[in-house]
This record gives structure tokens, C-alpha cells and sequence, in this order.
């Protein structure tokens, strides 16, 4: 059975009714960048596309919702000194969604939603959005990122054992990778697979630009050998429902002074 919550899979006219309907568009925003010796590449990009689909098939029961195909590639020169990651520059990431934004608005939807799935995009999605709200009318456009979320991180910190939340490649995203794609996971060497326990400065209110490799000499940050699929199926149905009520809040589509 098609889930009828994918723009790609749908027709020109049922596009436009859903336009017509004010449905929500939720845009998955990724990466593709190392992750460690034990994972593959797209996990950013997998798992807000994930997300995204699960949260939209909460969300449909109570309002038109779709969701775009996923911009795969996005900020990751940190992560370039470790073979396989691609990047794009500032500039081009913002051109990318400016466009998509704009020509997701030509057509009469008036919420986006981007979601994202990787750290190194939040500044950005932040400014860009900003700038796509003045810059096309009646728009609404917002981010967010899964596990920022107060709610979410708070679950998050009760299924994990080692680590509070998301670190790079860790406990988290090892076992969501584990639930979603197993034989994607190099599972012989978990054991031998932890990183570094922290990113110095991380979540201290500074910033620092350093290249990845000088914080983790696998890429690691954290212990994907506590890694289950358990936990992984877990926190992705937590994350979604999250997400699914941030985009059913009215507060969010609405003007703050009315």
C-alpha cells in the first residue's frame, strides 16, 4: 500500500488539493558524512527521512501532510577529513532550499517544516529560515531538529544507558540505525567501536570550528557498543512523536501578536 504522504508519489491534482487544504510540508533536511568504522554514511539523511515519515503518518489523521524528498547533502566540512563525506558550502545549501521553499510556495503551500537530521545544519537552517519568511510572502517557514526538542531530549536521556542524547555515530544513531537497516551496521565491531565520550564545549553556549578528526580519531563520539534495536525503535518513535506535536501546534503557524 503507497502511504499518500510522499509528494513524489502523488499527481499534479492531488498536489493541488492538498495546497488548497493548507497541508503542512515537511522538507527532511541530512547529511552524507562519516560515521565511524561501523556505519554507513547516509545515517543523517536516513534518519529525518525517517522521521518525517513517521511523525506525517501520526499527523495525517488530523491534517493534510506531506513529505518532499530528502535533501540528502548539507553542511559537513568538518567531517571532510574522513573518506566518503560530501558537502556543500553555505551559499549553495541556502540557494538549494531557497529554491525549494520558493517553489513549494508557488504552488500555494504557505507551512514548511524543515526537519532536520544533523547537527552541523542547525545554525544555518536558523538563518536561512529567517530569511525565507521576509523574503516570501505568507510563508511559513520553521525548523527544527529531532532531538533538540525538550521533550524529546528528555526520553531520550531514560532509553539511552552511556550517553544523555545524540552524539556523532554513538549510542543513539547506532541503534536507530540497528532498528531501521542492520545490515547496513558492521555489528563485529561495536565492541571496538567507541569514540570519544564528548565534544569538548558541546552544548557550553561557546563555538568552536575544528575539524572533526581533532576531536575523535575514529569519527566516534560516544559508545555505539551499547548499541540495540530496541532502544533504536524507541527513540525513533519518540522522536517522531515529538515532531508530531510541534507540527500539530497551532501556536506554530500562527502569528505570536495577533
Amino acid at each position: 500500500m503507497i502511504e499518500q504522504i510522499y509528494w513524489e508519489q502523488l499527481r499534479s491534482p492531488q498536489l493541488k488539493s492538498l495546497a488548497d487544504a493548507n497541508a503542512i510540508v515537511v522538507v527532511p533536511v541530512g547529511s552524507i558524512e562519516q560515521h565511524g568504522p561501523h556505519l554507513p554514511v547516509k545515517v543523517d539523511a536516513l534518519l529525518a527521512t525517517e522521521v518525517a515519515r513517521r511523525a506525517a503518518l501520526k499527523v495525517q489523521t488530523h491534517q493534510p501532510i506531506l513529505v518532499t524528498p530528502t535533501v540528502w547533502c548539507g553542511l559537513a566540512e568538518h567531517h571532510m577529513d574522513f573518506c566518503g563525506t560530501l558537502t556543500l558550502d553555505f551559499e549553495t545549501f541556502h540557494a538549494l532550499l531557497r529554491n525549494l521553499c520558493r517553489s513549494i510556495r508557488h504552488h500555494g503551500f504557505r507551512r514548511i517544516f524543515l526537519l532536520n537530521g544533523h547537527g552541523g545544519n542547525i545554525a544555518a537552517l536558523n538563518v536561512i529560515c529567517s530569511e525565507l519568511v521576509r523574503e516570501l510572502d505568507g510563508l511559513r517557514v520553521v525548523s527544527g531538529t529531532y532531538w533538540t526538542l525538550p521533550e524529546v531530549a528528555e526520553k531520550f536521556a531514560e532509553i539511552l544507558e552511556v550517553q544523555q542524547n545524540v552524539r556523532h555515530a554513538g549510542e543513539a544513531e547506532t541503534s536507530m540505525m540497528l532498528a531501521l537497516e542492520p545490515e547496513l551496521v558492521d555489528q563485529s565491531i561495536l565492541n571496538q567501536a567507541d569514540g570519544t565520550p564528548e565534544i569538548p564545549f558541546y552544548g557550553s553556549g561557546v563555538s568552536r570550528w575544528v575539524s572533526f578528526k581533532e576531536v575523535s580519531a575514529n569519527g566516534v563520539i560516544g559508545s555505539p557498543s551499547v548499541a540495540t534495536a530496541a532502544k533504536g525503535e524507541l527513540l525513533l518513535e519518540v522522536a517522531s512523536e515529538g515532531i508530531a506535536g510541534v507540527l500539530q501546534d497551532p501556536e506554530l503557524w500562527q502569528n505570536i501578536i495577533k
